[in-house]
């Protein structure tokens, strides 16, 4: 695999920012490592980051590296800031960003397939809620999209009542969000899998995993139960886990081995 650590330019945030992406490398003569490469454009997975981290977070605390190595699968990991991979109120336009301006500067950087059946979005916390925002707003541009741990029921952390349990998180969300309710907006997750679900076209295939210890579990029942209702096809795990690396580390790898990769 080569491993690049890319600085550039971007014109939606007006400012430089930063991508790790991980390129497939065909070797024969590499110790403890099986590389594999599939063609001349690569299939692709955005891999998000979470709201205390940035792009380097996966390639640090995983061996994502090595995980995608025999899969001929390149790994593009942004930075992302504490945007929650939105529009900011008060801040960037990192939906903008991630959904239009991102691919096509990878892809004039490096040779990652376009086609549909080669993309795939996943992420962690935050980086959960990116990456089906990510798939069920632009369906035509993913095949699968996965969420670890993710924050599922944005709408309800961000429009808690002042006196609500939920309310000591909904400062930060403010700058996000801003004063308007999150709730059925293009925010909102459960609002768009009914969208998603009454609209005609492609529909991604999710998965989704959560520890029964981390304090999201309740979230991530709610998106269960929500997606159920759909037709949209979920794969849904659960079991003994907390909010942290040794499980997301350990769930990734599920991740590869479920993604729909032509090449294998």
């Amino acid at each position: 695999m080569a491993l690049i650590d890319c600085r550039f330019y971007s014109e939606v945030l007006g400012l430089s920012t930063a991508m790790t992406v991980i390129l497939p490398q065909r070797t024969a003569t590499q110790i403890g490592m099986t590389n594999t490469q599939f063609g001349e454009l690569h299939p692709t997975l955005y891999l998000l980051h979470g709201y205390s981290d940035d792009h380097t977070i996966w390639l640090r605390r995983t061996s994502i590296e090595r995980y995608a190595a025999p899969l001929g699968l390149a790994v593009v990991m942004p930075q992302v800031d504490h945007s929650f991979y939105t529009d900011m109120a008060y801040g960037k336009k990192y939906w903008t960003f991630l959904s239009e301006e991102l691919p096509q500067i990878a892809r004039s950087f490096f040779p990652l397939s376009a086609a549909r059946e080669d993309n795939f979005v996943a992420g962690l916390s935050m980086g959960g809620y990116g990456a089906f925002k990510w798939a069920l707003r632009r369906p035509d541009a993913f095949a699968a999209a996965a969420s670890l741990s993710g924050v599922l029921h944005v709408a309800r952390r961000a429009d808690a009542a002042p006196d609500g349990d939920e309310y000591a998180l909904r400062r930060p969300f403010k700058l996000i969000f801003g004063e308007e309710k999150v709730t059925g907006t293009d925010n909102d997750l459960l609002c768009l899998l009914d969208r998603l679900d009454r609209a005609d076209g492609p529909k991604p295939m999710l998965y989704q995993c959560c520890g029964t210890e981390d304090f999201l579990y309740e979230d991530n029942a709610a998106f269960r139960d929500a997606c159920r209702r759909t037709s949209l096809a979920l794969t849904y795990e659960e079991g003994p886990g907390n909010h942290d690396w040794g499980y997301w580390d350990a769930k990734i790898k599920d991740v590869l081995a479920w993604l729909p990769l032509r090449t294998r």
